[in-house]
């Protein structure tokens, strides 16, 4: 089904400021609507602004839900603002190009708050869509992806691999609070030994800019990693992000080696204003959830330790830290190669001291010899969500490492075999600012960061 919700002027201007932070909308549905989960899955937002109806919106139904015995409402997201209002009345709006069948399914879906229409309907609409508003492509064909998420098969190590840069990819958006659907659609590069940014679909708004190959940045601001590009011995990829109160995320993917020879995959969250970094290396965990220690890991874990290297003596309030810890293991397990693109993998963040620890203690000894990390045997961990809340508010991480130092730290993995997803976050905020952003729960508390103007008519002919 294809989905059109209709709002008048008012109900839209309630709603969009919500909207533009967090690209979801729930809408109740007319009871027995069908809501059979079939079609694009589509939904298209019409403002009813006398003397004309227009499309403003376009989102994605992600979830269907049971409000009581009958009653069905659904979840739009994530969703865009149309770069212009799409008139649907008069002689030049959509249903004027629409044969009489398709345009009565269409106006019987524009009846009431909400409705829908069919797949032979939905092609006749697209056509005459992008026919009149081809800049409604990239919108469409966004959303679509993050519809069909691709289905990794958790046995091929090329999807192994994307499988664990994208959801270091998705942390980074969590830790800096971006939109998760911002490195969500996605589709398989040419080449297995890609990182997984080659494969994303651009993300159709103004302030999300990306270049496969590292072309431009945002603005004119060149990306601090663009020198990589120029390196023969590695692949990169850069996907620059911005908000509206200038805080700049570059979010950078490289890789240096075939992948059958990797190692496995770090992410790296770099936070300028404060000069810390925090470092995650993932590692899966087996069908039976577990992970028995090998040589590898105890040899990764001790140049992970040379981290704290690099890290100084806190000399102001925040520089201080929980632990000298600033890396973490990952210990994740995915159900399936369908895991939706914005939802994390599940596992338990470990930081490297307390992995010592535990590799010293008998819970972790196995019953023939070795140790092995599992949810039974660590007993205390880390989930995603507070791994994410100690690194907003800077109580993880190292105390003054240079871009230098991170520049050469990133190469060096990168080079060692590891698929290496870096986050470089710029902005203006004060550490006090920071701490309120990362507090900020609700979208309806945060300022207001645009305001509704209702379209224009369509101009009389």
């Amino acid at each position: 089904m294809t989905y059109i919700v209709t709002l008048t002027t008012n109900q839209m201007a309630e709603n969009e400021d919500d909207w533009l932070l967090t690209q979801r909308f729930t809408k109740g549905l007319p009871t027995g609507l069908d809501t059979s989960d079939t079609g694009t899955r589509l939904a298209f937002l019409v403002c009813d602004n006398e003397p004309g109806r227009f499309i403003t919106w376009v989102g994605s139904v992600q979830r269907f839900n049971t409000v009581g015995p009958v009653d069905r409402s659904i979840t739009i997201e994530p969703m865009r603002r149309c770069p212009r209002p799409v008139p649907l009345d008069g002689p030049g709006g959509i249903l004027a190009s629409l044969s009489s069948t398709h345009r009565a399914h269409v106006e019987r879906a524009l009846t009431g708050s909400a409705g829908h229409c069919g797949m032979t309907t939905w092609q006749a609409l697209q056509e005459a869509l992008l026919r009149s508003h081809p800049e409604l492509a990239r919108y469409i064909e966004w959303l679509l992806a993050n519809l069909s998420p691709v289905v990794f098969d958790v046995e091929d190590p090329a999807d192994q691999s994307w499988q664990e840069q994208r959801d270091a990819a998705q942390s980074l958006t969590r830790v800096t609070d971006f939109p998760h659907s911002a490195l969500s659609a996605w589709g398989r590069p040419a080449s297995r030994d890609a990182p997984y940014l080659s494969g994303l679909i651009p993300e159709p708004v103004e302030n999300s800019l990306i270049d496969h190959d590292v072309r431009a940045g945002l603005g004119s601001e060149t990306p601090v990693f663009d020198s990589w590009r120029g390196l023969s011995d590695v692949r990169c990829d850069i996907h620059v992000l911005e908000d509206s109160d200038g805080r700049r995320l570059e979010v950078v993917n490289v890789n240096a080696t075939p992948v059958e020879r990797r190692l496995g995959t770090d992410m790296i969250y770099y936070h300028h204003p404060t000069h810390s970094f925090v470092l995650v290396q993932y590692k899966r965990l087996s069908p039976k959830k577990e992970y028995r220690v090998n040589k590898q890991l105890l040899d990764q874990m001790d140049r992970l330790e040379r981290v704290s290297e690099l890290s100084s003596q806190a000399a102001h309030s925040h520089e201080w830290r929980l632990s000298p810890d600033s890396c973490f293991l990952k210990f994740a397990h995915w159900r399936d190669g369908a895991t939706p693109t914005t939802e994390l993998a599940r596992g338990m963040y470990i930081p490297l001291s307390y992995a010592r620890v535990l590799l010293d203690d008998d819970c972790t000894l196995g019953t023939r010899g070795g140790h092995i990390f599992s949810y039974e045997r660590v007993g205390r961990y880390l989930v995603g969500s507070e791994f994410a809340e100690l690194v907003k508010h800077g109580l993880v991480g190292t105390v003054g490492t240079s871009v230098e130092q991170l520049r050469d730290f990133g190469l060096k993995r990168a080079r060692e075999g590891y698929s290496v997803v870096l986050g470089f976050e710029t902005s203006e905020e004060t550490p006090r600012a920071r701490s309120i952003r990362a507090r900020t729960r609700s979208a309806k508390k945060r300022p207001k960061v645009n305001s509704y103007s209702p379209p224009a008519p369509p101009k009389k002919r």
